[in-house]
């Protein structure tokens, strides 16, 4: 489908370039599949119409344009009221997206695991609801979109509301099965005795491509927005030894709508477990200031503990100048918690991997642990753990002195 990208620009509400932010609306259309994008603009706006959004003679220019280009499909950035939705696509005789319904048909084409899908679909009924202006007909679909898209036409109402109704009932239903089915997943992985390190930041900020170069994982890491949706975990052993797990998330966007942010916090349920987080921020990004205000703002609302340590990881140093380069890489020496690196090169992972092990390293506590014969798999798993300092065999087992973690302390009286 042909597709025409609109970022309506109003002074009093702008708080990024226009340009840059079109940019990005361009990008979030072109990480939709079968969507050409032919042609885009920012629409200055002293004030927004109620009913319409643009002024009469905006409109008309449009119109023409848009059926000289032949298009099918408008994607205006920002928020579109169903009425002014209705109107616009009556006006124009094409379909319309705002930024609320592209960024759900993206995620409901990159969701891949089932309590993804749920929550995503979940997150579409509450926006969908408010609007009822075109069949809701992803009910049946076999794979991602919601049919915003490729809707047929217009129905009734109410059996629209009703279906809808429904459907917020069974994917309810299925949800708590699937949550209570990760909460197992999670008391596991609680047991396992590694820290776990948490990538975040801002879509298209390179964190897959690092996660890839630190765990040679092949996770999809493409120059796309929301290449990821799903945390993808990886063991990770150091350089020093030390094992992590390390975990991959959903890239943070501007202005990303609340009910997403609460549909993935399921996916973003790895960053409040982790012991260390990597906030990647794409550092050749004209606008990474303003990325990095996002990201913090999206962690803040999340509820992130202030006490888990969190490293600044300045990504894409390879596409500076070399003159910018040395002085990020200068700063990167000088500041505690920040390290300059490319994810595509490879340049400063070593200082990273370094850091990362350093900021884990747990204080060790000697102590003595009795277990009877009957107990082996316990005191394998101890030698396993490489904590055992010295044993001695007692009459009705094994006298076990070790130096470990509270983390490894824990995980063993959970076995």
């Amino acid at each position: 489908m042909r597709a025409y990208v609109l970022h309506p620009d109003t002074k009093s509400k702008r708080r990024r370039a226009p340009e840059l932010a079109l940019a990005e609306a361009v990008s979030l259309a072109t990480a939709l599949p079968d969507l050409e994008v032919v042609g885009a603009e920012v629409v200055r706006l002293a004030k927004a119409q109620a009913g319409m959004l643009f002024g009469s003679g905006k409109i008309a220019e449009l119109k023409e344009r848009f059926e000289g280009l032949e298009v099918g499909l408008v994607l205006v950035d920002g928020h579109v009221s169903p009425v002014q939705q209705r109107n616009l696509e009556k006006e124009w005789g094409v379909k319309l997206l705002d930024r609320t319904g592209l960024i759900l048909e993206i995620f409901a084409n990159r969701a891949r695991t089932r309590e993804g899908v749920l929550q995503v679909e979940l997150a579409a009924l509450s926006y969908q609801r408010t609007r009822l202006v075109r069949a809701w007909t992803h009910l049946e679909r076999q794979r991602g979109g919601f049919g915003f898209v490729g809707g047929p036409g217009e129905t009734q109402m109410e059996a629209d509301r009703r279906a809808i109704d429904d459907e917020v009932v069974k994917i309810r239903r299925q949800l708590e099965k699937v949550v209570k089915t990760r909460e197992l997943h999670r008391a596991a992985r609680r047991k396992v005795p590694f820290p776990i390190v948490a990538l975040v930041g801002y879509t298209n900020a390179g964190k897959s491509t690092l996660f890839n170069r630190m765990t040679g994982a092949d996770v999809l890491a493409k120059d796309m927005l929301f290449a990821t949706l799903d945390p993808t975990m990886r063991g990770v052993t150091l350089p020093s030894g030390k094992k992590i797990i390390l975990s991959d998330t959903v890239g943070f966007i501007s202005d990303l709508p609340p009910q997403l942010v609460a549909a993935f916090r399921a996916t973003l349920e790895e960053v409040l477990e982790a012991d260390l987080i990597l906030h990647v921020r794409d550092i050749a990004h004209p606008e990474t200031e303003e990325q990095a205000e996002d990201v913090g703002e999206i962690l803040e609302s999340l509820g992130v503990d202030e006490d888990v340590p969190l490293f600044e990881v300045w990504n894409k140093i390879d596409m500076l100048s070399e003159d910018t380069r040395k002085a990020l890489l200068t700063q990167d020496a000088r500041t505690p918690g920040i390290h300059a690196v490319s994810a595509i090169t490879g340049e400063g992972l070593d200082g990273l991997l370094a850091a990362i092990a350093d900021a884990l390293d747990e204080e060790r506590r000697e102590e003595v642990v009795e277990l009877d014969f009957a107990n082996g798999r316990a005191r394998a798993w101890l030698h396993a753990e490489g904590v055992v300092t010295s044993e001695v065999q007692t009459d009705t087992g094994y006298r076990v002195t070790v130096r470990w973690t509270d983390r490894q302390r824990l995980a063993f009286h959970a076995l």
